[in-house]
């Protein structure tokens, strides 16, 4: 008997007319849809007037699920598989079951289609050479601090952020990296769709003047820092206070962010600032 074949299958992000042929092809051909939300996933196929046998795939059955479309992959059966919307496994479930494929032997193929963190990238109009994707901005104190160390670091960033949430984390960035350049999409491909670009300042102004609602995709991108030959006491001290004087930081994060923008070890500007108290 062979095998059958798992297809990632992206749908569409808002605007339905953004789904391809293809993947329309491979959903009605698919023996099972494997669906983050079966409820939501319904009302697509419906529209589609796609017939399927759907099962749920989410976080809390990931592994088990998994076993079970690898059996189905095994016994000839074809498997697609999708979420609420996008591209699966962008900052989604299903990479467990992707890899279980590889492992059992089982053909893997990509039906590419609609994807929010990218289509925000392609409208920022911030440079997309190189950057680093970082899934929903975290919501504990010291990784969300570990991100921005590494935003102050330089480069484009890109993360998904709830509407609840937007005003605060564009807040936390304005005093991190204040000179950066950023892009917030909202409801990208929907009716209310709104790409917003400016600084952290601006879109704190723009977003605070009324509720926020919908999905939101922030790309924030910085100029690469630029380093120092050795991290000299004195030197340390004086950047320490410029910060502190010039844009009214307070003294821990007037050291996170020298050292962030001079590639300097945290410790080595805190006893720098420290000496200046000795």
């Amino acid at each position: 008997m062979s095998l059958g074949r798992l297809y990632v299958v992206a749908t569409p992000i808002g605007n339905l007319e953004d789904i391809s042929p293809r993947a329309l092809r491979v959903l009605r051909e698919a023996d099972l849809i494997a669906a983050e939300d079966t409820r939501h996933s319904a009302r697509l196929l419906e529209h589609f007037g796609i017939q399927a046998r759907l099962v749920s795939y989410h976080d809390h059955n990931e592994a088990d699920r998994a076993a079970m479309l690898i059996a189905a992959l095994r016994s000839g059966e074809s498997v697609a598989l999708i979420t609420d919307a996008g591209t699966p496994c962008i900052a989604d479930p299903g990479y467990r079951a992707v890899r279980a494929a590889h492992d059992a032997g089982i053909p893997v193929v990509a039906v590419p289609g609609p994807s929010a963190a990218l289509a925000a990238l392609s409208v920022s109009g911030l440079p997309t050479d190189s950057f680093s994707f970082h899934g929903f901005f975290p919501r504990k104190r010291k990784q969300a601090e570990a991100l921005l160390d590494a935003m102050r670091a330089g480069g484009t960033h890109l993360f998904f952020e709830s509407p609840n949430r937007l005003v605060a984390t564009l807040e936390a960035l304005e005093k991190a990296v204040g000179e950066a350049s950023c892009c917030v999409a909202r409801e990208l491909t929907k009716v209310f769709e709104e790409v917003v670009p400016g600084s952290p300042a601006c879109l704190v102004e723009h977003f605070s003047a009324a509720p926020v609602r919908g999905e939101c995709v922030v790309v924030v991108y910085a100029p690469p820092t630029r380093e120092v030959p050795a991290p000299d006491p004195d030197l340390l001290r004086e950047l320490v206070r410029a910060a502190m004087r010039r844009d009214g930081l307070s003294r821990r994060d007037a050291i996170r962010r020298v050292a962030a923008e001079f590639r300097v070890p945290r410790n080595a500007v805190y006893a720098a600032a420290r000496d200046e108290d000795a």
